[in-house]
Formats: structure tokens, sequence, C-alpha cells
């Protein structure tokens, strides 16, 4: 559907204002001293069907890449080849009259796709109606809010039977559930439409899309698949940030009896247990050992020796039940003193949608975690496995100092922990939650 090879794209720098206007008037005499790169020999291809994500921080170039691929820009090296239709929302409000009003800027907007007048008349109310803005869409475009044009510029691309649909980052203006209304939308396109989607959240990359292209500073630092590709230049920006190392291997450290104050966590079940615990509808949670020589960055002054669940008479797990209350455990080793320690885990399935998760940073607020080097410790978190659906789904884990806000992250492990899900119950939502009771009771009048 796409075929982009060897572009690039640089602009003239000039020292001085008149040299600009030489530049312009001259161009195929006045030598340019100096020029800005913003691509640099990026090329990929676009399937049939395929979503492919663009991840890059701030002046990495996916902006100008996506005004090439549009049309709006001209490379000054390489080709674009496209087949079919492109549909695409960019910069905020770009392509808009702010002197018309919603509904003008519809049949303006549809018009620059190609749309007939039949055919735009035919998709108004359907637009009109996806957009939900109420009265506004006969209100100039001006006074609109940055959420009212996401969602009339979005309105409208849905509509136009697009081949290739261009996404950028102005999806984050809207409101949530707007979003939602959006991402079911790019769900149904999937299946019969391309997609190439930019944002700096990797896991919305890894959720929607199939390949990733990560682009630093206008070259191409990666191509692949979606979780690889996200997973990389996460650890990417953390190291930039905090100029860190891989970590080194580890070994395991010696494992500890649970503390008496878990009995505590017996008292609250859920109503069902005892029917779905005897039943096919029983939520059997397969765990994998933890592997020791696994992905990781972050600074090196920490090292995750084990990551485990038990029970809480402290038998190890290797088999959760959804619903069952157990311990998590986490034993690091300090390679230097480190003061207000985080210790965390985010679990995920297999699109990279982020279920659930905890660290203790709450839990000592008041009393923050200091730890020495060469010590063992070990972080334990009492909880409540939910039930999932039938897959595969991933822990990771990470240990950070500082705030929740500000921090710096000595260690991260992607996939620490895998597990699958062989069945359950669950038939609505991304996981289900244990309920303590349900009644339904007739009201006294």
């Amino acid at each position: 559907m796409l075929q982009v090879e060897n572009v690039s794209k640089s602009y003239p720098l000039f020292d001085k204002e008149y040299h600009k206007l030489l530049y312009q008037l001259f161009s195929s005499k006045q030598r340019v001293q100096r020029t800005y790169c913003a691509l640099d020999g990026v090329s990929f291809e676009l399937s049939k069907s395929e979503t492919l994500g663009i991840i890059g921080r701030n002046g990495a170039g996916k902006s100008t890449l996506l005004q090439i691929l549009c049309g709006t820009l001209s490379p000054t090296e390489g080709s674009v080849t496209s087949h079919g239709r492109i549909a695409a929302l960019l910069e905020l409000g770009a392509g808009f009259n702010p002197e018309f009003t919603g509904r003008e800027n519809i049949i303006l907007n549809a018009s620059i796709y190609g749309l007939t007048k039949t055919e735009i008349a035919s998709k108004l109310d359907d637009i009109i109606a996806f957009a939900d803005i109420g009265e506004f869409i006969d209100q100039p475009v001006q006074h609109y809010s940055s959420g009212m044009f996401v969602r009339l510029a979005f309105a409208v691309i849905a509509h136009v039977d697009a081949d290739i649909l261009i996404i950028d980052e102005a999806l984050a203006v809207g409101d949530a559930l707007f979003a939602q209304k959006c991402m079911r939308f790019l769900e149904r396109f999937k299946k019969t439409g391309s997609i190439l989607f930019v944002s700096h959240d990797s896991g919305a990359i890894t959720r929607l899309c199939d390949r990733a292209l990560w682009l630093d500073k206008g070259k191409m630092r990666m191509l692949g698949d979606a979780k690889e590709v996200s997973e990389a230049y996460l650890e990417h920006i953390y190291s930039e940030q905090q100029s860190t190392v891989i970590s080194k291997p580890v070994h395991k450290s010696d494992e500890s009896v649970l503390h008496e104050r878990y009995e505590a966590f017996h008292e609250w079940h859920d109503g069902r247990s005892d029917l779905l615990i005897h039943s096919n509808l029983r939520n059997d949670l397969s765990v994998f050992p933890f592997d020791v020589e696994g992905n990781a960055f972050g600074t090196g002054y920490v090292d995750i020796a084990d990551v485990y669940f038990r029970d809480l008479n402290g038998k190890p797990l290797a088999w959760l039940v959804g619903g069952s209350k157990v311990v998590l455990e986490i034993v690091i080793t300090p390679n230097s003193t480190i003061d207000n320690l985080i210790v965390g885990f985010l679990v995920k399935n297999r699109l990279g949608q982020t279920l659930f998760g905890e660290n203790n940073y709450l839990f000592h607020l008041d009393n923050p975690v200091n730890v020495e080097p060469n010590k063992h410790y070990i972080a334990r978190f009492g909880v409540t496995i939910p039930y999932l659906p039938e897959g595969e789904y991933v822990m990771s884990v990470g240990v950070a100092s500082g705030t929740q806000e500000e921090h710096v992250q000595h260690c991260w492990r992607h996939d620490a922990l895998v597990f699958t899900v062989a069945n359950g119950h669950v038939v609505h939502g991304l996981v289900g939650i244990p309920v303590g009771f349900c009644e339904i009771v007739p009201v006294e009048q």
C-alpha cells in the first residue's frame, strides 16, 4: 500500500536574513553553507491490513515524515509510492477554515479527500453523529476547543473510505470516551485498511500495531516487531535520561518465610469461589520460572535476583487460581546504598495492554525504604489474583528510587514472569475481579 525508499529531508540554514532571500531568488546558483537534516535515509513498506507504529521523541522527524507521506512536503531525496486514498489526522485543525462552521468544514475536508457532492451528502449525517459535538456543528470552528477539533477531524477521516489512515498524536487531546470510540473504529478499520499510527506511548504502539519504526534524530533506529521496538525505545529513554548501562546477570538469593501479618489476608474471599474452583470455569494460571538472563536495563545499582509467587503458608507456587490470595515476592540485591526505594510490577496481556500493577511507594510514603549494598531484600505484595481470559500474560518488574513522578530506574526486567491461562469464565473486559457478595432483595415501600 505504501513504499518509502531512502527518503531524506534537509532544510538550508542561513546566518543572515538576506542570505535566505538570495537563496530563494537564485537557488540554483546560491551555495548553502549549512543544512539541517530532518530525515535521513528512511525506508519501509506498509502492507495491506497492516498497522505500522512510528515512535520517537520530539524532533525525531515523525511529523516531517508524515507530511511527506501525505504530499504536503516534498522529500529532498528518495521517493514515496502509495496505492489508494490516504486520509490523515495530523496537526490540530489542519485543513479547517476557522471562519467556516463545523458542517461547512466537513464538506470542505471531504471534498479535499475526493468525495463527490452526492457522496458527501450521503455521509454527512453519519459524520455529524460520530463527531457528537451537538449544536456546535453549526458554529464557526474558531470557537471550538481542541477536543472538538479532534472529534470533527477524526469523524471526517473515518467516513471518507480511505485505504490508508495516518493518525498523529492529535488523539491525545480528546476525552477518554471519544478516544475509546476512535480505538474501536481503528480496530475495525485494521481488517480492511492500512494504518500509520504515531505516538509517544509505547503501550499504545504495542497494543495497536503489528510492526513499529523507531525514529531518532531523523534516522531509522529500529524497524521490526511492535513489542520489541517499543521495549527498546523505552530502554533508550531511561538510559538517556540517566546515563545508565545494562545491568549484569545476578545470582539467586535465599528464600524467607512470610510474616504473620498476612494471616488477616485470609478473611475476605469471593462469594463464587467454591463454585468456580469445583467447576470447569476455574481460572488456572501456569507460571513459568523467573529467567535470570532475561532482558533488563537500568543503572545497575540493583539486581533483581528472583521473582515468584507463594501461597499464604509460604509454599512457592507454579500454578495459580484466579480469585485466590497469594504473595508476590521480588528478591533484590543492591550494589550501592539507595534511598527512597521503589519496587513495583506491571502485568500485561499479549497485546501489551497494561492490566494491573502496583508498587510500594504509597505504602512507605511516611517511612521511605533505604537499602544497603551486598544484602538481600524481599519486596512482598499480598494480592488477590484477578480472573483472566485465556491467553498469555507477562509481568514486568522494576526497581527505582525517588518519587512516583520523578525517579531513577535501577533495574527494569521485561517479561520477568510469563504465565498462561488455560480456561476461565471471563467473557467481558480484559480482566474479571473477585466479588465479595451479590444480592437482590425487595425494597420495603
